[in-house]
């Protein structure tokens, strides 16, 4: 779909705009109810919040200049009142760490810049309704495969006929989802997305799988419907992190014993929950199954089902190989000697030959870590810029560091302390 184009809804999508400038607000308002939006124009921010307790909007769009009420400041209480809807700031003025900053946070979409191209805003609209929809889906499937996994508990403890129909609902369940969300490009650019806000790091890691795998695929050894279910996969297996928590994600990277039984289980749900969001993208059976078993392993002490050997689909196999490659966080050849040391245990030694067989062609991206500050070392390049905590750029993204770099940032933390996560290139 391109810019041009009107949303294709049987219901027009509700979009509240919100400017103090009766020119602009009829301006916003002829403009996206030409693309058959249902549009709310106010030019109180007051008055729009009290009407956010009363509708439901998938797209909130606000100037940043109002004599009420900042539009940051209005978003930032929107999504205490309609989390899911899609909040987009217009402004003049552009605060780069700011925005950045309230983007991660998830407290804006997207910002629009005064005077806007119609174009470019009506694309940032449409977008914004897909990432609202998205998330009403995401949201009603959790809730959906919350009710399916209590029955499934409560069938185990009785008999398993039971479990079986329970499991043939789910898959019937699954089949009708896939026509909530169009499959295309765009959509699967939008899961990325949507990883990257949650956690850099995980959306750093899914571009370098994603780039692994389409170069596994182009060899010869998978056919056409091996090689679309290891790329979509490799887009799409760590969907379900999303509904981990980000402190659980850490600790998990730098002390994996010491997470509890329950917080194991959550993670090794993962797959399960990412092979349902991934429905709504590709409803391909394939894509499903590589998914789910991407993080079995080979002698069956993987997880969620604990299939071994040529059980676990071919595309699963390349994928967990891949994967941990991405994952593992170590240098090149530290990665690839741990790897070849599970060869025949976690992976399939051919799924292994495979990788190193097109490692070395393979031109990814560099590979980001998060360190903290008494790790900082001479020589390690900068993956972000390091910012005082009143937005002050400090250290500019892909400087190498020195001693003297180094010392700086180690004396400004002990002056104002550095608040956010610090990212390196590995």
């Amino acid at each position: 779909m391109n810019a041009t184009e009107p949303p294709q809804n049987d219901t027009p999508h509700s979009v509240l705009v919100v400017d103090d400038e009766q020119i602009v607000l009829s301006a916003l308002k002829e403009t996206l109810e030409r693309e058959k939006y249902r549009v709310v124009a106010c030019s109180s921010p007051i008055t729009a919040l009290d009407m956010l307790g009363k509708q439901e909007f998938g797209v909130i769009i606000a100037d940043q200049k109002m004599p009420e009420m900042l539009g940051l400041d209005f978003l930032v209480e929107s999504r205490r009142i309609q989390p899911n809807s899609s909040r987009i700031l217009i402004t003049t003025v552009l605060s780069l760490p700011t925005i950045v900053d309230a983007i991660n946070r998830g407290e804006i979409f997207r910002f629009v810049a005064k005077p806007w191209l119609r174009e470019e805003l009506l694309a940032t609209v449409r977008n914004a309704i897909q990432r609202h929809d998205l998330l009403a889906h995401n949201q009603a499937l959790q809730a959906e495969t919350a009710r399916l996994n209590g029955q499934l508990t409560q069938a185990n403890q009785s008999l398993e006929a039971k479990v079986l129909d329970l499991e043939l609902q789910r898959q019937q369940l699954d089949a009708a989802n896939h026509e909530l969300i169009a499959r295309s490009d765009h959509t699967v650019e939008l899961c990325r997305r949507i990883l990257t806000a949650y956690d850099p790091i995980l959306g750093g890691q899914a571009k370098i799988l994603v780039d692994l795998a389409a170069k596994m695929s182009e060899t010869e050894h998978f056919n056409n419907t091996e090689r679309h279910a290891l790329r979509a996969a490799s887009w799409l297996c760590d969907l379900g992190l999303i509904g981990v928590p980000r402190a659980l994600l850490r600790s998990f990277s730098q002390k994996p014993n010491e997470i509890t039984p329950h917080e194991r289980a959550m993670l090794q749900n993962h797959p399960i929950y990412s092979q349902t969001l991934a429905a709504f993208v590709d409803s391909s059976p394939e894509v499903g199954e590589t998914i789910r078993h991407h993080h079995e392993k080979f002698d069956g002490t993987g997880f969620p089902d604990g299939i071994s050997g040529k059980a676990i689909p071919w595309t699963a196999r390349c994928l967990a190989v891949a994967a941990a490659f991405v994952e593992s966080g170590k240098r090149r050849q530290d990665t690839i000697k741990d790897i070849l040391a599970q060869s025949g245990n976690a992976f399939d030694p051919e799924s292994v030959r495979l990788l190193l067989k097109i490692i070395d062609r393979a031109n990814l991206p560099r590979q980001v870590r998060e360190i903290l500050i008494e790790e900082l070392e001479p020589g390690m390049v900068l993956a972000t810029g390091i910012y005082s905590p009143h937005g002050l750029l400090l250290i500019g993204e892909g400087q190498t560091l020195g001693s003297n770099i180094i010392t700086k940032i180690h004396h400004h933390n002990e002056i104002a302390p550095i608040s956010q996560r610090l990212l390196v290139y590995s």
